[in-house]
């Protein structure tokens, strides 16, 4: 079992987690059916984590081919930046848990958590330790996947 820290303050923010060797897929046709949030199930999960090795969310590079778009991050959409189709040059190794799993809280103004039905994930940083710390990226937008980024460097992990 493995817990994840806040390496700012030290404070536990997930239960113990057992690894998963490879992240699941997802299929877009399993969305929420009582149409309350409209999200797609966790790609994660609960109990488990999974390591994201592809570049995932904020910051963004325009793609080098903009007639081709490539979704910007691994099971997300095509996002348009003001100078074209951006594809993420984030953190590779987020470790993504089921969003129910870690005990984070929005950021002060719900500061990058914008979206139709809750935050799309591709703002930055949207979630922190009860220390204050912003340590995660929440994905949760009725388009997008359902899942929760703890960011490499702000959290670690221990094995238990």
């Amino acid at each position: 079992m493995t817990v994840f820290l806040c390496s700012k303050c030290g404070t536990a923010i997930t239960p113990g987690l057992t690894v998963l060797a490879t992240i699941p897929d997802v299929s877009d046709d399993e969305r929420d059916r009582n149409k309350e949030t409209r999200r797609a199930p966790s790609t994660i999960p609960r109990g488990r984590y999974a390591i994201d090795l592809e570049p995932w969310g904020h910051p963004y590079v325009v793609q080098d081919d903009q007639e081709d778009p490539k979704p910007a991050q691994s099971r997300g959409l095509m996002v348009l930046g003001e100078e074209g189709f951006v594809i993420s040059a984030g953190s590779r190794q987020t470790v993504l848990v089921h969003p129910d799993d870690a005990g984070l809280q929005p950021l002060p103004n719900w500061e990058n958590s914008m979206g139709c039905c809750g935050p799309t994930g591709d703002k930055g940083l949207n979630r922190a330790c009860p220390c204050g710390a912003p340590v995660a990226t929440l994905a949760a937008d009725c388009f997008g996947p359902y899942e929760l980024h703890l960011d490499p460097v702000r959290t670690y992990a221990f094995s238990q």
